[in-house]
C-alpha cells in the first residue's frame, strides 16, 4: 500500500514539475519575443510640418508594453499628445517622452532612462497616429 502511495506522490511531483517547466519556457519565449519586437522597432523620418491639421489616434503593441495615443496637429505643429492607454509594467516614467516630442516637434527624441521600452512604444504609437 505504501509503495503505491509513494508512486502516486512521485508521479504527481513529476507532473507538477513538468507543468512548471512548460510554463517557464513559454514565459521566457514571450519575454524574448517582446524584447526582440522592441529592439526591431524602427522609425520613419517624418516631417511633421507636412501632416494635415487634425486629431489622430495611433497605437503600438509589443505584448508586455502597449500604448494608445491621441495626437493633435495644427498648422504643421503637434499641439497636444494624450496618452489614452499605456500598459507598461514599470515603464510609467516613459510618459514624459510626449513632452519631449512636443518640445522638439519630432518623434526621434531621447528615451527615458529606465523606461526605454515604454518610451519606444509610446514614440511608435505617436508615429503610427501621424502616418496611419
Amino acid at each position: 500500500m505504501k509503495s503505491s502511495r509513494k508512486r502516486t506522490l512521485s508521479f504527481t511531483a513529476i507532473l507538477v514539475l513538468l507543468i512548471v517547466l512548460i510554463f517557464t519556457v513559454v514565459y521566457l519565449k514571450s519575454v524574448a519575443d517582446y524584447k526582440r519586437a522592441v529592439k526591431e522597432t524602427t522609425f520613419r523620418n517624418l516631417d511633421i510640418s507636412n501632416v494635415p491639421d487634425g486629431v489622430y489616434v495611433g497605437e503600438y503593441d509589443v505584448d508586455f508594453v502597449y500604448a494608445k495615443v491621441k495626437v493633435t496637429v495644427q498648422n504643421g505643429v503637434i499641439t497636444d499628445i494624450d496618452i489614452l492607454e499605456h500598459k507598461n509594467g514599470r515603464g510609467g516614467p516613459a510618459e514624459v517622452v510626449v513632452d519631449r516630442i512636443l518640445e522638439e516637434q519630432k518623434i526621434e527624441v531621447d528615451t527615458v532612462s529606465g523606461a526605454t521600452n515604454s518610451s519606444t512604444v509610446i514614440k511608435k504609437a505617436v508615429e503610427n497616429a501621424l502616418t496611419g
